[in-house]
C-alpha cells in the first residue's frame, strides 16, 4: 500500500473521529455520553497535532486535557449524580437558528477553501519539537520557567491551607 494513501486514510480517520465525537458532545442530552465523546474529541485533536508536526502539543493535549481535565469532569459529574440523586440532562435550545448559523459558517469556509489558490510544496521531513522546547526551557527561559513553578507551588500550598481551614 502506498504510504501517501495510508497517511491520508489515517488523517481522515482522526478528522472524522474528531468531528463526529464533537457532534455527540454538542447534541447529546446525557452528560456522561458528552464526557466520553469529549475524550474521543481530545484524542482526535491530538492525532491532528501529530500530523501538523507538533508532537509537544499532541503530548500536552493527551496529558493535560485527557489525563487531567476530562477525568476531573467525569468524576465531578459522577459524584454529583450520586450525591444528590440528580439525573443531569443537557437541554438543546434554539436548534434551528444555531443550525442556520452553523450552515452559513460552513458554507463560507467551503467557499473560501475552493476559491483560494493554495501553494503546493514538497513534503518536508518533520523534526521533533520537544528537544528544542526543552533546550529553550533549560537555557534561555530557565528563570521564567522556575518562577512559574514557584507560583504554582504557592497556589498549591494556598489551596491546601484553604481546605484545611474549612475542615476545622
Amino acid at each position: 500500500m502506498n504510504i501517501n494513501l495510508l497517511t491520508q486514510i489515517v488523517f481522515y480517520f482522526f478528522a472524522g473521529m474528531t468531528v463526529l465525537s464533537a457532534g455527540v458532545v454538542v447534541f447529546s442530552r446525557n452528560l456522561i455520553h458528552c464526557a466520553f465523546a469529549l475524550l474521543f474529541t481530545f484524542f482526535g485533536v491530538a492525532g491532528l497535532y501529530v500530523f501538523l508536526g507538533a508532537d509537544f502539543l499532541a503530548g500536552a493535549q493527551v496529558v493535560i486535557y485527557v489525563g487531567g481535565i476530562l477525568v476531573l469532569l467525569i468524576f465531578g459529574v459522577m459524584l454529583t449524580q450520586k450525591l444528590y440523586e440528580l439525573h443531569l440532562k443537557a437541554e438543546t435550545f434554539q436548534f434551528w437558528p444555531a443550525f442556520a448559523l452553523t450552515a452559513a459558517v460552513f458554507l463560507t469556509l467551503i467557499t473560501i477553501m475552493v476559491r483560494t489558490s493554495w501553494h503546493k510544496t514538497d513534503l518536508q521531513p518533520l523534526d521533533p519539537t520537544t528537544a528544542r522546547i526543552g533546550a529553550l526551557f533549560m537555557r534561555e527561559y530557565v528563570l521564567p520557567f522556575e518562577v512559574a513553578s514557584i507560583f504554582l507551588l504557592i497556589a498549591l500550598i494556598g489551596a491546601a491551607m484553604i481546605v484545611r481551614r474549612r475542615s476545622e
